[in-house]
């Protein structure tokens, strides 16, 4: 009895009661209106499974207040006029660091011809490469005995004591390099300096202020591949990739011809070796990114192409100038993994070249400073139980508004034919 009371209790609880099916009445429009809450309920559920597999983003402002960090520059950057051997690549900031060259950086460039195509294989930047190593002391002292060509004073901007000091004869600083001291050709600093390179040589010229345009006669240079490249590329173009890791405060990093060097305060470009040559910087920029990518990330500057609507004849020689604004930014993803990267605006100027003594130095130049202001990127996505929930709301909804609907119709179509069986309907 107990037993029984108990499940007569628990039948009495039962909130969906059921109803004999002798007392079921089918009707045309209940099963419209089937169709159309079936077809309804299916495109709510397929829109809520979407949000569902879609993750959101939630932005963040805060002071950004990271120190001692790093910023990992990715470029990829194609000169159609300029030849590789012409570039050169360097990285500076305002806390005094300077890369000259970047030889120590993953930079990467690729030798094109006038229509594009690579001419070499890929290989990784570095000026080291352009030098040879000078002729053993028994050649040099061969040559000397054999009375080498006179190697005269340097061309260019050399003054009388350059001109005076380059009159010195071949077989002389031959004899000098196989000794191991050769020549400055007037540029000493003091008596006894020695020049056994090419560069020495042309930085002992930069120190005095004099222009080494014509290395023809200078014997270091004969063992020099620079000024072979340089003329064996004129007509060539260049593709330049990599990585330059930089500390995170303002700087800029340029692409400019010629080898780059430090005189005093002053960064300069020695472009004598080119001497009146037009060079034209325009370029495609394929890449050019602050940090690793997350997704749905937009950098601006990613295919851009400048100077390219100059005309043949008038090459686009000049400053190309890019003046970004660094963004920190964190990326949260929906598994908590924490991505550091940059997102940058920009905005950009071109300089004309300009002759005379206040030459333009061409080039590609990118300016670059850091936003005190960190964005946070939060990845968030819907909890399952979130769109369980969702999904009998839907199920749920519908039944009970199409119920309500299906009532209405059904009433109201009872109640017009008994007034049409009573002829009261007109």
């Amino acid at each position: 009895m107990s037993g029984g009371g108990f499940l007569g209790k628990l039948k009495a609880l039962d909130a969906y009661p059921k109803i004999n099916e002798d007392f079921f009445t089918k009707t045309m429009s209940g099963g419209i209106i089937t169709i159309v809450s079936s077809v309804v309920m299916v495109l709510l559920f397929l829109s809520e499974l979407r949000l569902f597999l879609t993750t959101s983003s939630a932005h963040e402002l805060s002071v950004d207040v990271g120190r001692g960090e790093k910023i990992k520059i990715h470029f990829d950057v194609t000169f159609p006029k300029v030849p590789c051997a012409w570039l050169s690549l360097d990285a500076m900031d305002i806390s005094g660091e300077l890369h000259l060259d970047l030889v120590d950086h993953d930079v990467y460039k690729q030798r094109l011809n006038a229509n594009g195509s690579p001419v070499k294989e890929v290989e990784k930047h570095n000026v080291d490469a352009t030098k040879k190593k000078p002729p053993s002391a028994v050649n040099a002292t061969a040559s000397a005995a054999a009375g080498g060509a006179p190697a005269g004073g340097a061309a260019g901007a050399a003054g009388a004591e350059g001109g005076a000091a380059g009159g010195a004869g071949g077989g002389e600083n031959a004899t000098a390099l196989a000794n191991g001291c050769g020549s400055c050709y007037g540029a000493e600093d003091k008596q006894g300096d020695c020049c056994n390179t090419c560069d020495e040589v042309r930085a002992a010229y930069r120190r005095k202020g004099w222009a080494l345009s014509n290395v023809d006669h200078i014997e270091q240079c004969a063992h020099d591949l620079y000024t072979e490249a340089i003329k064996e590329q004129a007509g060539e173009g260049c593709h330049m990739w990599g990585m330059l890791e930089v500390n995170k405060v303002a700087g800029n990093f340029h692409f400019a011809p010629g080898r780059s060097y430090q005189q005093g305060s002053m960064h300069v470009h020695d472009i004598a070796p080119f001497g009146d040559a037009v060079i034209d910087f325009r370029h495609v920029i394929h890449k050019l990114s602050f940090g690793e990518p997350y997704p749905g990330m937009k950098n601006p500057l990613d295919g851009a192409k400048a100077g390219q609507a100059a005309a043949a004849a008038a090459a686009a020689t000049g400053m190309f100038q890019y003046f970004l604004k660094v963004v920190p930014t964190s990326y949260t993803d929906l598994s908590n993994k924490t991505l550091s990267t940059n997102q940058f605006s920009v905005t950009e100027n071109f300089r004309e070249a300009q002759g005379g003594a206040g030459r333009t130095l061409p080039g590609v130049f990118f300016f670059y400073d850091l936003s005190p202001i960190k964005v946070k990127i939060v990845e968030h996505g819907s909890s399952f139980l979130s769109f369980l929930t969702s999904v009998c709301a839907i199920v749920g909804g519908v039944f009970t508004v199409s119920g309500i609907v299906d009532a209405f119709v059904y009433t109201g179509t009872r109640m017009i034919k008994k007034k049409m069986e009573l002829g009261k309907f007109s």
